[in-house]
């Protein structure tokens, strides 16, 4: 657990060591443009905005190579956490050899087809003819039965009879 939460915290410093140079520069040129504004008496919100993209854009150019090879030593990092460190932790990971003599979702995985259809070609066949076990599940998917006046639940039922 405390390799993980250490993971999460450099992911933080990751996150910040990625953001806070387009951040700074981006603080950076509105400080100076703001400044110029003052000077000059022009107020105008779009000025400031031109630079900013520029030399925002230019930092990510100039500072790519640096940020792909922090997030690829990070990605790595993370996925030889998960297939080799986590894994081996006993206490959070089923074992090895789990699945070997049992086959979760088995019957799950099984159709349920009545006896008149029991090819998978058969049921190609007939498009329209959908295989169920009996009636009464094929009834279980009809339309809802509701009359005019439908009966009320278990608390409806109590308010009713103040209970």
């Amino acid at each position: 657990m405390e390799i993980l939460v250490e993971y999460l915290a450099k992911g933080f410093m990751v996150m910040l060591m990625v953001s806070l140079p387009c951040v700074l520069v981006a603080a950076g040129i509105g400080l100076v443009v703001g400044i110029l504004q003052a000077v000059t008496q022009v107020q105008e919100q779009t000025i400031a905005a031109a630079p900013k993209i520029l030399l925002v854009f230019l930092t990510i150019v100039v500072l790519g190579m640096w940020y792909i090879k922090i997030l690829t030593e990070f990605i790595m990092e993370g996925t030889a956490i998960a297939f080799n460190v986590v894994p081996k932790n006993d206490e959070f990971v089923l074992d090895s050899n789990y699945y070997k003599y049992t086959r979760p979702f088995t019957n799950e995985m099984y159709d349920k087809v009545d006896g008149s259809q029991k090819d998978l070609n058969e049921i190609m066949k007939n498009p329209g003819k959908l295989p169920w076990v009996d009636k009464a599940e094929k009834n279980l998917y009809g339309p809802t039965r509701r009359g005019a006046n439908p009966t009320p639940n278990f608390i409806e039922r109590n308010k009713i009879m103040g209970r």
